[in-house]
């Protein structure tokens, strides 16, 4: 397929999808025209069908009873006084006659002449109206001899019949003369009736098509009008779902839309203060996590430098140089050491938890190996012995070394404690993505607990809480990932085991802060696997 093709295709698809687009945002208005318009459509033929049909019987009917009263006349005074056997001369004169009555219609007479022949007379002479032009039905009717009773007091009857021939609508009556004489037939056109009743009907039909239109217009302008404070609603709820709490309709009326107008501005309302309260609570909330991390960094910075003397007295003691420790005290003194160093990570990592709130973290971005970053990470912790590493050198990529670090950090060092020997690090280069993945071979992750990895202070076994971290290492390692632009995804591998696959841009190109590398260090994460005097704790449990 050629590009040209291509973009053809794309140009006709995209303006199919705006086609449809235009369709459903104004689906409710064409449902409103196509209702005002069928509403119309049916009163407008309904009307112009009942209006033809009775004006085409008022007039046919009209036009019918003049011609047969006429005919019903003619044949009384001009036929009834021809002889009993007349002539064919006098039959002819006679129908000229009948013809240039008022209503001019063809007359044939048929009657016998002295011969007992049948003879005929026309109005329109031997090439006029015929007996063949008469249907056989009126004519049989017309020459049927009926029984004279109290209620029928003639044996012949005026009969008539409407027909059309070659498309021209005609009028054929027929009647013999009361008391003997000849038969009568007349013809009579309809047509002019027949055009005045087609002008008739394009009239209406004009009419129907201008109140159609009609209704399309005034559909047009109700809809309009209707669908205004409906389209007002959905500007304003899509401005509400943005966070422009603000947001209020004007009201005008009292009408349902002006009630759910009402109703609107009432729910957002209520919506803005109930959110302004949360977000003065979480401001309050952050602000003493803050406050309080900072408050306790001075207390603990001085037990850390006295605990720091305590586990120095105490390696001197295991090392038989001579302690001054009292054996009973001395679980008591590794115990403060221990807690002490698990306090104040878990300050540490609260103020890292704080910044990433507030929206003040930043990156500090500088050209990073890769493979040398990791090599680093892992030989500051002492984990050189416990992980496999398949990193090439030559993978750069523009990141946050002190961010990535705590990334890895926490990665491997929950790897390493939760998981099983060997700990597997292996780095690929995915398009314009480093993917770092750090797979374990332990028992892997429940699944129920794969959704929760990631959340902060959860942990998989509540019935051990201070065996574990503080629940706040792999959270801090997504927000680091994320103000990257990139994701970490946990998992179990077939071969069984937890992988954990970060994935992180290599030009996230996001805002530098150059003070952004100060503070605490924030991923020394669950077991504080920062801190590299603890290597050989990490490494022997692996």
């Amino acid at each position: 397929m050629t590009r040209e093709h291509q973009g053809g295709t794309r140009g006709w698809a995209a303006a199919r999808k705006g086609v449809w687009s235009w369709l459903r945002f104004t689906s409710l208005r064409l449902r409103l025209v196509l209702v005002f318009g069928l509403v119309a459509l049916t009163a407008a033929v309904s009307a112009s069908g009942i209006a033809y049909w009775l004006n085409r019987e008022a007039v046919l009917t009209r036009t019918q009873d003049a011609v047969l009263r006429d005919f019903e006349q003619e044949m009384q005074n001009r036929a009834g006084a021809l002889p009993e056997h007349p002539t064919q001369d006098e039959l002819q004169h006679t129908a000229g006659q009948m013809a240039n009555s008022s209503q001019r219609f063809g007359v044939l007479l048929a009657a016998e002449n002295a011969a007992g022949e049948t003879v005929y007379g026309s109005s329109g002479g031997l090439g006029g109206f015929a007996l063949s032009d008469v249907p056989e039905s009126l004519r049989t009717a017309v020459n049927k001899e009926q029984k004279v009773t109290s209620a029928n007091k003639h044996a012949y009857h005026l009969y008539w019949q409407r027909m059309s021939d070659d498309g021209t609508p005609y009028l054929v009556a027929g009647t013999r003369v009361i008391g003997g004489g000849p038969t009568g037939y007349m013809l009579k056109s309809l047509e002019p009736e027949a055009k005045d009743l087609n002008s008739l009907a394009w009239s209406l039909g004009i009419a129907t098509a201008l109140a159609l239109l009609g209704s399309a217009l005034l559909a047009q302008a109700l809809a309009t009008t209707v669908l205004k404070p409906v389209h007002r609603l959905g500007v304003a709820a899509r401005r509400l779902g943005e966070g422009k709490l603000d947001t209020r309709l004007r009201v005008s009326g009292t009408d349902e839309l002006a009630d759910l107008s009402r109703t609107f501005n009432s729910a957002a309302e209520n919506l803005e203060k109930r959110v302004a309260d949360m977000a003065g609570r979480e401001q309050a909330s952050r602000r003493f996590v803050a406050d309080m991390s900072h408050e306790l960094r001075t207390p603990l910075t001085a037990l850390t430098a006295v605990t720091e003397v305590l586990e120095e007295e105490l390696e001197y003691e295991g090392e038989g140089e001579g302690g001054s420790f009292d054996p009973m005290v001395e679980p008591a003194v590794r115990l403060v050491v221990s807690e002490t160093r698990r306090l104040n990570n878990l300050v540490e990592n609260l103020m890292e938890v704080t910044r990433f709130d507030a929206g003040t973290a930043r990156l500090v971005l500088d050209d990073v190996d890769v493979a040398d970053q990791i090599t680093a990470c892992i030989d500051a912790r002492a984990w050189l012995d416990a992980v496999d590493l398949d990193a090439a050198r030559g993978i750069h990529a523009r990141l946050d070394p002190r961010r990535l670090d705590v990334i890895l950090a926490n990665l491997i060092g929950n790897a390493l404690k939760h998981g099983g020997s060997p700990v597997r690090v292996s780095v690929t280069r995915a398009d314009d993505e480093i993917v770092i993945r750090v797979r374990d071979h332990g028992p892997g992750i429940p699944e129920d607990v794969l959704p929760h990895v990631f959340d902060r202070f959860y942990k998989a076994s509540a019935s051990r809480p201070r065996s574990e971290g503080s629940g706040l290492g792999l959270s801090i390692a997504m927000e680091n990932a994320h103000i990257h632009g990139g994701g970490i995804t946990a998992e179990n591998s077939p071969e069984g085991g937890a992988v954990f696959v970060l994935r992180l841009p290599q030009d996230p190109s996001p805002p530098v802060d150059d003070d952004a590398g100060d503070g605490a260090h924030g991923g020394d994460g669950e077991g504080s696997a920062g801190d590299g005097s603890r290597g050989k704790d990490a490494k022997g449990r692996a």
